[in-house]
């Protein structure tokens, strides 16, 4: 398989000045002489002229000499070569592609919207140019199917209930779906000699058939998880209390008491109200 080569070309202004010479002298010649034989320097200055090639900077031009690869100008400059060399350009610049928002199915099969923005630059011209029909049309189906690809590998996310907390997921670890994202993209668009730049999830939502359901089901499990904490807060602040309690020979309580001690204090700690305050006017037994 070809790749680049790189063309060093003769300057450019020594056959600037020598295409106008012969073009204008060609036509003042003709006018003043009225020799038709002069058309030829005309002629000849307009050759050598075809043979400039002005190269701005981040770009490039791929020489072609009736079909036959010759090499590529990425100096910026202007430059002459054989007038008779196809010139095909080919930008180097970095270029940024925001791909449309995909429905697709998750490692679970739960529909999501998901987008990439991926940054890109040609560094191989001979295999952007020859290898691949239109490169930026590659690009743009190689990153939607890498997309594609990458959200059938992760699902959206994990639930507790379900005991894969510790799964990569596209929601949570967005740095390593980025990287394997990257990665795949670099795999495909090698092919075409382009380099991935940077890669990463612009735009990630379950699809709206199954968004609600979904948002209900986190607001579940995010209501369970806190709750699991309250009591076991609410449990370490009685044992707490109960030791200090015994500690200090403040009170004496039997299990009894002990229980309906633990019971009222889980009671209080636990509820997402505020207590009612009852005033006891009897003994502890009442």
């Amino acid at each position: 398989m070809k790749t680049e080569q790189n063309h060093n070309p003769v300057s450019g202004y020594f056959m600037l000045f020598v295409g106008l010479t012969f073009l204008l002298g060609g036509m003042a010649m003709t006018i003043y002489m009225a020799r038709p034989l002069f058309i030829l320097l005309i002629l000849i200055g307009l050759v050598v002229l075809t043979g400039l090639v002005l190269v701005q900077p981040n770009n490039s031009r791929v020489l072609l000499l009736f079909g036959k690869y010759v090499g590529t100008i990425k100096n910026n400059g202007l430059y002459w070569v054989n007038p008779l060399y196809t010139k095909k350009k080919i930008s180097l610049r970095a270029s940024n592609f925001d791909s449309e928002r995909l429905k697709v199915n998750d490692k679970l099969g739960n529909p999501i919207m998901i987008s990439t923005i991926l940054v890109w630059r040609v560094k191989d011209t001979y295999k952007a140019a020859f290898d691949v029909d239109n490169y930026e049309h590659f690009v743009r189906v190689q990153t939607d199917a890498a997309v594609r690809k990458l959200a059938t590998m992760y699902p959206y996310d994990n639930f507790a209930d379900e005991g894969h907390e510790e799964e990569l997921t596209l929601r949570s670890s967005m740095e390593e779906v980025n990287h394997a994202l990257e990665t795949e993209l670099e795999e495909r668009l090698s092919i075409a000699g382009i380099e991935v730049l940077e890669a990463r999830i612009g735009y990630l939502a379950y699809a709206q058939e199954i968004a609600s359901t979904m948002l209900k089901r986190q607001q579940a499990i995010a209501i369970v998880s806190a709750r699991h904490k309250i009591v076991e807060g609410a449990v370490s602040m009685v044992e707490m209390a109960l030791k200090e309690l015994e500690k200090k020979g403040i009170v004496e309580l039997d299990e009894d008491k002990k229980a309906a001690m633990v019971s009222n204090l889980l009671v209080i700690l636990c509820s997402d109200k505020d207590a009612s305050p009852v005033l006891n006017t009897g003994t502890l037994n009442h």
